[in-house]
């Protein structure tokens, strides 16, 4: 008689399969505790010189509250499964991973404390409609704020047509007194970027008052710098032209520019004296072009020896020495300058902080009236996360700044 196939084999190795993954399971959470270190670790050293580790800086600095989670829930698994020196180092791993996750929460939690009386004797006194650091809404997101967006569309120098966002209350019609507008220049490296760039910050800006212009600009390496600075100035005379219909009041107006934008911005507000431009907000942007082009290299992240030639043409000789004097807010700025909000992490690894501590101390030189928010975790684009703990002291700083410089003297 025919018999079936022998099972005999595969029963006996199979406890023995069982021991050999319970060996193999404590090295493995040892691994994954140290995985998790390692990417903690980045809200405490600059990060490495890849594109990757600058969006994890990114992720384990504003949502580091969140994923705090995971070495916890490694450490308890570890606790179970393992024993001797091998639980000893994972669960130490797990603790200082945590712990690692926890600091921008905290240091933000520090500079809430006394961010404050800095703008206080910055800026004058404000009274902000939240603190400077909510814990509800680190987790919870707050209430999500709406704005009614409409496209127009402006004329630059040469005749080509661009286009803006304006974003304004959601109830429209009737007599509504005319707001002071933000004027939002996106980022990108010069030759990227769009409009719409973080566009949730958009509508929180309208929740307190304001107009917001996200405006659009000829990018690089098609049009060379100061082909940007005469689109924002177009965007403005448009602004102003139209100002009844977009329920705009065009005598308080304020620059805000991210990253690329935000040396736009700058020099921009500095470089065209415009007693209606009441401020300019600068987010991890750089303001010394001729240093720009002297650390530029064509390794690092952003290829900036690339960007820079795009941009800006060759290096500061000749005929281009005016256009790098005409880029640079650090060269443009003067007595009278408008006051200006300069927000920058210190591990930033595209924009170096050393623009912005500059300027800071090149402003209080000149008695421009100004304020350095520096975030000791915070990289490149931290304000992804519109409620992680960056973004929630630069919304404060910004209200803060806002409210001062657009004051008019009927407020």
């Amino acid at each position: 008689m025919k018999r079936g196939p022998d099972t005999t084999k595969m029963v006996q190795y199979r406890p023995e399969f069982a021991r050999s993954g319970r060996a193999v399971l404590p090295y493995l959470l040892l691994i994954l505790a140290a995985l998790f270190l390692t990417a903690a670790l980045l809200t405490l050293v600059r990060a490495p010189n890849w594109v990757l580790a600058w969006k994890l800086t990114i992720l384990v600095g504003e949502y580091g509250h969140w994923l705090i989670v995971l070495p916890l829930g490694l450490a308890a698994v570890s606790a179970q499964v393992t024993d001797g020196p091998l639980r000893l180092v994972t669960l130490v791993l797990c603790v200082a991973s945590a712990g690692a996750l926890a600091r921008p929460v905290l240091a933000a939690w520090r500079l809430s404390r006394s961010l404050p009386e800095s703008l206080r004797a910055a800026f004058g006194p404000q009274t902000p409609a939240a603190p400077a650091l909510s814990w509800g809404r680190l987790f919870s997101g707050g209430v999500r704020p709406t704005a009614r967006m409409t496209t127009a569309v402006f004329a630059c120098p040469d005749g080509q047509e661009l286009k803006l966002d304006l974003y304004g209350p959601e109830e429209s019609g009737g007599s509504v007194r005319p707001r002071p507008c933000v004027i939002v220049i996106h980022g990108g490296g010069w030759d990227g970027g769009d409009r719409a760039q973080l566009p949730k910050w958009n509508p929180w800006l309208v929740a307190r008052g304001y107009v917001v212009a996200a405006v659009s600009y000829r990018l690089a390496p098609r049009w060379q710098w100061p082909a940007q600075g005469e689109d924002i100035r177009a965007a403005i005379a448009w602004l102003k032209a139209h100002a009844g219909d977009c329920g705009v009041d065009p005598t308080r107006l304020v620059l805000l520019g991210r990253s690329a934008g935000g040396q736009i911005a700058a020099a921009v507000g500095y470089g065209a004296p415009d007693p209606a431009i009441r401020g300019v907000i600068a987010l991890y942007a750089p303001h010394d072009m001729p240093f720009v082009w002297s650390v530029s290299r064509g390794d690092d992240v952003l290829n900036s020896l690339k960007l820079m030639q795009q941009y800006m043409g060759g290096p500061p000789e000749g005929s281009r020495e005016a256009h790098y004097h005409s880029a640079s807010a650090q060269s443009l700025a003067q007595a009278g300058s408008p006051p200006t909000l300069l927000v920058h992490g210190d591990p930033d690894t595209l924009s170096w902080v050393r623009h912005s501590e500059r300027l800071s101390a090149r402003l209080a030189e000149l008695n421009v009236p100004h304020y350095f928010l520096r975030l000791p975790w915070a990289t490149h684009a931290f304000d992804f996360n519109l409620h992680g703990p960056g973004s929630q002291l630069t919304g404060y700083a910004m209200e803060w700044f806002l409210a001062a410089v657009t004051k008019s003297p009927r407020d």
